[in-house]
């Protein structure tokens, strides 16, 4: 009951940040929480279920759930531009998800390379899709605890890169600007743009860490 108390207090000052000029400390806070909601959501489209204790389901209606509800209808569009992109990811970077050092240390590489030209929301949406297929294989291969690696692996990216380039534009609620037609079958051109062939990233990734293996 604790846990449930900390949990829900926790989330309420994620939400509030949402309402005002957030801190670094809370873009990686939130970047987290919509991590969890992104990661959950894909994996119960997969059919596979995960338990994540301190995620607490965002209010509908919230800035939270709306920002979030963003991020998963623009990764579905950069999923129908390129669907094989964001799946089996691991099979893709040929890494093993047996070690936990491997599976973050390939998404840090591939992570580096999309934000390697500069920083987009199309980009971010990528980061995003990238974690949820590797949290996919991860469950798939029984490994779910490697999908609590990778929701903070994005956090410290983003507390590393993201977060001076999210706070001058007032925070993750910028993203909402991105959906300029409320027609589910309208591709918005920044997309297309913001795309920059994400398969060039796995490839280039798969490169860097080969000599690892």
């Amino acid at each position: 009951m604790e846990v449930l108390r900390r949990s829900s207090v926790f989330a309420a000052e994620i939400m509030d940040a949402f309402d005002r000029s957030p801190t670094d400390k809370e873009l990686v806070a939130q970047a987290k929480a919509l991590g969890r909601e992104f990661v959950h959501a894909r994996l119960l489209r997969a059919g596979l279920a995960w338990s994540a204790p301190e995620r607490a389901a965002p209010a509908p209606g919230g800035r939270l759930a709306e920002v979030c509800a963003v991020l998963l209808r623009l990764g579905d569009e950069l999923e129908l531009i390129r669907p094989s992109v964001y799946r089996n990811v691991a099979r893709q970077l040929n890494i093993s998800l047996q070690s936990e050092t491997v599976v973050t240390d390939a998404f840090l590489a591939v992570s580096a390379q999309i934000f390697s030209a500069g920083i987009t929301w199309g980009k971010v949406v990528s980061l995003y899709l990238v974690a949820a297929g590797l949290a996919v294989d991860c469950v798939r291969q029984a490994q779910p605890a490697m999908v609590h690696a990778l929701v903070d692996c994005l956090g410290e990216f983003v507390r590393k890169t993201l977060a001076t380039w999210l706070r001058r534009r007032g925070g993750w609620t910028d993203v909402l600007k991105c959906v300029v037609s409320t027609d589910p079958g309208y591709r918005s051109h920044w997309l297309v743009a913001a795309f920059c062939s994400v398969g060039r990233f796995l490839k280039a990734a798969f490169f860097m860490l080969l000599p690892e293996r």
